[in-house]
């Protein structure tokens, strides 16, 4: 097995018409056990990275491998690997709740006997067992999200990736989701997600990576970032100082860098 449950190796990726990579020569290296913030403005590259890790879109460069498995050499291993949640789930309306998780239960080969276990778990989790035989057609947003994430959760995923995963959450979901994400990293799995919401960020990551135009401009923890600008403020202020900057590029150290130009 890999040393590390994500890794990313000169990822590259140019959308037809464009002129600018969407994601630029990006290396990054997450960790088993490790919550990892990716975080970055609108158009800076984090969805297209993510749906490069998931697979659904293909780098123009690099390589990329899960838990030791290339996701382009191998993907169904790879993919087996993985739990993902997109920022705009696209359910199948036309099912119920409860046939859409037997339907990812059995994609993954989720026995019987722990799939009834994980749903009941799930659904008493996000409050959903009111609405699990209803038509996912009739659900809100916020259910949807719901559905998505017990889906993404059923198969226990070595690897979970999660893009602006809050979006649509009650408060109480959220609360409870972000516990079960920190008890997912205790047992030595990995969780990658993207957030607009830096609070969270800062209160939860046990590392954050900040993309902007493409590139990785900031990696680390939230004190080796503080250090790195000798400051002792939030993550918010880092994060907008370094999208904002145009100082030359920095290096500082295995596991942190900058590059303030951000292209």
């Amino acid at each position: 097995m890999s040393g590390y449950s994500l890794l990313i190796e000169g990822v590259s990726k140019t959308y037809r018409g464009s002129t600018r990579p969407a994601v630029d020569n990006l290396d990054l290296e997450v960790r088993p056990g490790e919550i990892f913030g990716f975080l970055g403005p609108n158009g800076a590259g984090k969805t297209t990275t993510i749906k490069m890790i998931v697979g659904l879109l293909r780098p123009d460069r690099g390589r990329i491998t899960l838990d030791g498995c290339d996701i382009t050499k191998d993907p169904i291993r790879a993919k087996g690997q993985i739990g993902y949640v997109p920022d705009n789930p696209d359910l199948y309306d036309r099912l119920t709740g409860i046939e859409y998780l037997n339907l990812i239960a059995d994609v993954f080969g989720v026995p019987q006997a722990e799939r009834k276990r994980r749903v009941h778990d799930l659904m008493d989790m996000f409050e959903l067992g009111g609405a699990i035989t209803d038509i996912i057609q009739s659900y809100s947003h916020g259910m949807k999200q719901k559905l998505a994430l017990m889906g993404a959760l059923l198969h226990d995923p070595r690897l979970f990736i999660l893009d602006e995963p809050m979006v649509g959450l009650d408060p109480r979901a959220s609360h409870l989701f972000k516990e079960l994400m920190r008890k997912h990293c205790d047992r030595g799995n990995t969780v990658f997600f993207s957030t607009h919401i830096l609070e969270v960020a800062e209160r939860l990551c046990d590392r954050v990576g900040i993309i902007n135009r493409g590139r990785l401009i900031a990696c680390g923890t939230i004190e080796e970032l503080r250090s790195l600008h000798r400051t002792d403020e939030s993550l918010e202020d880092i994060f907008l100082e370094l999208t904002g900057a145009t100082t030359k590029p920095e290096t500082n150290g295995p596991g942190l860098t900058t590059d303030r130009e951000g292209r």
